[in-house]
């Protein structure tokens, strides 16, 4: 069997060991993150009456300094009494963040992306029972020279409603290490790489971070209708 695997195996076989490459890469997603935090999450639209969705995000990753590549766990849970009718989870990077695969989920359309992110997949999580959550493995790019963000809205299954919505919330570092073979970053701190070169840390993303959502773009973000800008379009 070895032998055959080194000189080629048959189609049906390549995809079936593929698939278990995806697995076991997919299952790494979830290593040494810490516990799931809801910094940086708000209620946008009142959900049903007995129902409280949320999600979390790891408190830290790791960036691989080769391969510029994390993996990020994003969960969505109902924390209410009730379960959920339909609901979707968006996860959309931002900036130095590019969101490259979602574990079962789709990618959103360039032109559905909300205004200023560079990515973006759609999770049809549908009913989520009281006390029940859901989590999705989440394979990212990360450029260290900028700043990176990431956001979680958790939808109705048509987009018109925005029940939650985490971030966009930063993950960064105040100490880079671009020596060492991967770079910590934390939830809720924004990234300061070293200058080439030298040992400055220089402001990043300060117009990076405002300009793409416009001169109010801050205060969208903080009242979480930033989706809303782009007309809540499906995806």
């Amino acid at each position: 069997m070895s032998s055959r695997l080194r000189a080629g195996i048959t189609g049906a076989l390549v995809t079936a060991s593929f698939s278990a490459v995806l697995v076991l890469s997919w299952t790494a997603a979830a290593d040494d993150q810490g516990p799931g935090s809801e910094k940086g999450g708000k209620v946008v639209d009142e959900a049903p009456a007995g129902v409280r969705l949320r999600t979390l995000l790891p408190e830290r990753i790791s960036v691989d300094n080769r391969s510029k590549r994390t993996a990020i766990t994003a969960t969505v849970k109902n924390e209410g009494t009730k379960d959920s009718d339909g609901v979707r989870l968006l996860v959309v990077g931002f900036d130095g963040l590019r969101i490259t695969g979602v574990q079962g989920c789709s990618a959103i359309a360039e032109k559905n992306l909300p205004e200023g992110s560079n990515s973006g997949f759609s999770c049809p999580v549908g009913r989520l029972a009281a006390g029940k959550s859901k989590s999705y493995a989440v394979r990212a790019g990360y450029d260290l020279r900028k700043s990176g963000k990431i956001c979680l809205p958790v939808q109705t299954a048509d987009g018109k409603k925005t029940f939650w919505q985490q971030g966009p919330v930063p993950f960064g570092t105040n100490n880079p290490s671009p020596n060492a073979p991967a770079t910590p970053l934390l939830l809720g701190t924004d990234n300061k790489p070293a200058a080439p070169g030298g040992d400055e840390l220089p402001k990043t993303g300060v117009g990076r971070d405002v300009l793409p959502l416009g001169a109010s773009g801050a205060a969208l973000i903080a009242a979480g209708v930033w989706w809303s800008r782009r007309g809540r379009q499906e995806v």
